[in-house]
């Protein structure tokens, strides 16, 4: 998978799909090709599926939709496990992708403009009757022939598209960069939504907000293992909050974290990792602990951020430098999800100069790998190469990072 020759040759973006419990239930994937030039460069769409689904594998927790009747006539349809909605962003990936075996549990967005060309639209109902899983995105000029309509288990827009009148076949929101967004994409009669609602960042305030009680324990672990404190002294901090304690050696123990040995207790663990390590699974721990659930998909990206970022200079062989950068990834929306700016937050969370640097958005060698992950979650492909390129990356390289961290995240959960 992480040596695959696609790697090379496609650029790639991802966002959430979000259900309206606000839980994070696939993946939208933009595919696009690598160089600005190879537009028309041909792309053999069975391999790309294969390739997918060796990314992808099928998942017990992917997302099961029970569709209702669909305009246009034929019966109900059903996502089988999707755990992948495809963005194919430009006209021969997609027809590729359309000529290529069905797969059900890959949702493809079709352009609506495009099924008007009938060679396509007879690809689309050929993937339908297979089994596919089509996502129509945007609105026709025309009525869509019925045939063609029931093809479709989703209608995908964005948020200045106008709302479909009447009809009932499920609806995802693209492209949702805020909470606002968010809650109108449901509010409207959306099942899914798909981006990443963060919101603007918090703006410094004279007055320090109170963080919750399960955060403060999470905080006062980080400041003692920054000072190095003894073992019996960290160990009576985690006294206080058991789950708390659970949670970490549930971290530590899970296959994310290639251990050869089973951890079992707190001690055991700084014996085993030593503070610097001890401090990185904190700082997870941190970033994925609140209870508020309109922050599980900024918890979600938060995790993968860090891992993007450490995956990215893995072959350069600087454990600290990992470590940072993993820091670094993971606290870099810590400002939304404790409500504070980082201005506030970074006067008791302690981390190192060129993290503090780049989560204030200054100047500094990790600003621009975090530019680089926030234009592949904001699938911009063009923002992906300039970024890649200013640090010198492959978009191969680039690739395989985000595989790489994908696959950990997903073990980690």
């Amino acid at each position: 998978m992480l040596d695959h020759p696609l790697l090379a040759r496609l650029v790639l973006g991802y966002s959430a799909v979000i259900d309206r419990q606000r839980s994070v239930v696939a993946t939208r994937l933009t595919l696009a090709p690598a160089t600005s030039d190879s537009g028309d460069a041909c792309f053999d769409g069975a391999e790309i599926v294969q390739w997918l689904g060796q990314a992808w594998p099928e998942a017990a927790g992917a997302l099961s939709l029970r569709m209702r009747p669909l305009e246009g006539g034929g019966g109900a349809k059903a996502t089988a496990g999707l755990s992948l909605l495809v963005n194919a962003a430009g006209e021969s990936l997609l027809q590729s992708l359309l000529a290529a075996p069905a797969t059900p549990r890959f949702g493809i967005e079709v352009p609506a403009f495009m099924v008007a060309d009938p060679a396509l639209a007879a690809a689309v109902q050929t993937q339908a009757e297979a089994g596919a899983t089509l996502a129509l995105k945007g609105l026709p000029r025309e009525p869509l022939p019925a045939a063609l309509a029931a093809s479709f288990a989703l209608l995908a827009d964005d948020p200045s598209a106008p709302a479909p009148k009447g009809g009932s076949t499920p609806r995802v929101r693209l492209g949702v960069r805020t909470p606002a967004e968010l809650e109108a994409a449901f509010a409207a009669g959306c099942v899914l939504v798909a981006g990443w609602p963060f919101g603007e960042p918090p703006a410094p305030s004279a007055t320090k907000k109170a963080v919750a009680p399960e955060l403060q324990v999470i905080l006062e672990l980080i400041n003692r293992v920054d000072r190095e404190e003894p073992v019996d002294r960290l160990e009576a901090v985690l006294k206080n909050d058991p789950t708390l304690a659970f949670r970490l050696i549930r971290y530590i123990n899970s296959p994310g974290f290639g251990l050869s040995v089973e951890i079992g207790s707190f001690r055991h663990a700084l014996m085993i990792l030593g503070y610097q390590k001890l401090k990185r699974w904190l700082a997870l721990l941190l970033a994925s602990a609140s209870k508020d659930a309109n922050m599980k998909p900024m918890m979600f990206a938060a995790v993968r951020r860090g891992l993007i970022m450490e995956e990215l200079v893995k072959g350069s062989g600087d454990a600290e430098l990992r470590g940072e950068l993993f820091i670094c990834g993971v606290f870099s929306l810590l400002d939304r999800l404790l409500g504070q700016s980082f201005a506030d937050l970074l006067r008791s969370v302690p981390v190192p100069e060129k993290v503090r640097l780049a989560l204030l958005g200054e100047e500094g060698p990790f600003l621009p790998y975090l530019e680089l992950v926030q234009a592949i979650e904001q699938e911009s492909v063009i923002d992906v190469r300039e970024k890649a390129e200013r640090l010198m990356l492959s978009v191969g390289e680039v690739n395989r990072a985000l595989l790489a961290a994908l696959t950990t995240a997903a073990q980690l959960e």
